[in-house]
């Protein structure tokens, strides 16, 4: 219905070419809003949900989608700076973008369905989804009041917003709010609260402070799927997760902090993607992919899938092991399936009762989902790092000294990595030094 700015264009289909070079555009923050080419039809059906919903009010939720054919080049001047100072899941993608959108469904006899029915969606080549959900938080409710009006004042606003170098506090003005958030970087201590107030002396009003310009609550939809300690052990496998959209949002994929997941993931994905026949073909193997989907036509299509996940709000009623039992993927429904993991594979790693018993403390208490989050992501980053230190030290043990490194001899060679010395080095270094959790850590390895 509107595009801002005006410049930026749509293509109707898939194209392979481009009809004339972007314009040049501010290498600001805010420019990441009109950036390259996307299929108009493409953003309409990632915009609404993708099953019939009951629920009136706001939602929101985000999705990442394909760049339309043609040139992978960006206008930003500052792309390599930028990529080489951020923290690897924090760049820019060349052939991607990130949709944030906001969608509200009320009732309204004037509407000849009987109810208003409509979308606010920005879209950025950074992931930074907290941000861009806050920032729509402001946005969206003025634009269905005043439509058109305010889209051009807020853009005016955004195109005079300092660009995003990691390391540093931005301090983003918008509609008369100031929204101070810190851009991480690649230097940055893993698992480590960035969040510092500066020049705030001179802000009239008070700065909206952002803890985080890109993690959203984890414990609220996948708290569920969490306490079960553990993912199963094959990572490359396809993953398809099943529920409300806005839960979706925080993707599986960040769980693997501070590693960058390298395949292809989707937080929201319908049946109109362009990629919707090769994703669900069973003529050959499924794709490396994470997948968050609301229509249950997915649970039946996609069925041959190793990892389904249920994503739901935690149920703490019951007996605690079975709320956290990994179910064989032979028993998944479709609409009454419970919130879980629903697996052909077997895990490696016991459950942390630890882990459960404060979650469930919390939830007892009425802890902050935000505090319960929190605790999740320390914990999957620890269990991260436990997995990731005895390769870390092997690797090194391959490499050439430092004295053997001149300029007068031929470069020293790395020995090969054999599995089997691997695997007696983790008898003395292994996971055991950093971590408690019990389970076959060899047969993970391996």
């Amino acid at each position: 219905q509107l595009v801002y700015p005006h410049d930026f264009r749509l293509t109707e289909k898939e194209v392979t070419t481009l009809p004339s070079p972007p314009p040049p555009l501010p290498a600001a923050l805010g420019a990441s809003l009109a950036v390259g080419f996307l299929q108009k039809t493409s953003i309409c059906y990632l915009s609404f949900p993708d099953s019939y919903s009951g629920g009136l009010g706001d939602t929101q939720f985000s999705f990442r989608l394909r760049q339309a054919g043609g040139a992978r080049s960006s206008p930003f001047q500052d792309d390599g700076r930028y990529n080489r100072e951020a923290p690897l899941a924090l760049q820019r993608e060349a052939a991607h973008y990130f949709g944030y959108v906001y969608f509200r469904q009320v009732k309204d006899s004037s509407m000849r369905r009987g109810y208003f029915q409509k979308s606010l969606v920005l879209v950025s080549r950074l992931p930074y989804v907290n941000l861009f959900q806050c920032l729509l938080q402001l946005i969206a409710p003025e634009y269905f009041d005043k439509l058109e009006p305010c889209l051009e004042a807020v853009c005016n606003e955004i195109d005079q917003w300092p660009p995003p170098v990691p390391g540093q506090t931005l301090n983003l003005p918008v509609m008369g709010v100031v929204i101070q958030v810190r851009i991480p970087s690649r230097v940055d201590k893993p698992g480590s609260s960035p969040v510092k107030q500066c020049n705030q002396e001179n802000l009239l009003p008070a700065p909206l402070v952002l803890p985080s310009v890109h993690e959203l609550d984890l414990f609220r939809p996948w708290g569920c799927c969490a306490r079960v300690g553990t993912a199963p052990g094959q990572g490359l496998s396809p993953v398809l997760a099943w529920g409300d959209p806005a839960g979706l949002c925080a993707c599986p994929c960040s769980c693997l902090a501070p590693l960058r997941y390298c395949c292809d993931f989707r937080p929201y994905f319908t049946i109109h993607d362009s990629e919707f026949k090769e994703y669900t073909t069973r003529t050959q193997a499924p794709p490396n992919i994470v997948v968050g989907v609301t229509n249950p036509f997915f649970i039946k299509t996609l069925q041959h899938w190793p990892h389904i996940l249920r994503v739901g709000e935690p149920r703490m009623s019951g007996d605690l092991p079975k709320q956290v039992k990994v179910k064989k993927l032979a028993k998944l429904k479709t609409l009454d399936t419970k919130p879980g993991i629903y697996t052909s594979y077997k895990t490696f790693l016991h459950k942390d009762k630890t882990l459960i018993k404060r979650l469930l403390k919390g939830i007892q208490r009425k802890r902050p989902s935000e505090v319960q989050s929190a605790l999740l992501r320390r914990h999957l980053l620890e269990l991260t790092q436990s997995f990731i230190i005895p390769l870390e030290h092997y690797m090194a043990s391959l490499m050439p000294l430092q004295r053997a490194i001149t300029p007068w001899k031929n470069p020293p060679q790395i020995r090969p990595f054999c599995q089997e010395d691997f695997m007696k080095s983790l008898e003395h270094a292994g996971p055991q030094l950093t971590c408690v959790l019990k389970g076959d850590w060899l047969g993970l390895y391996r």
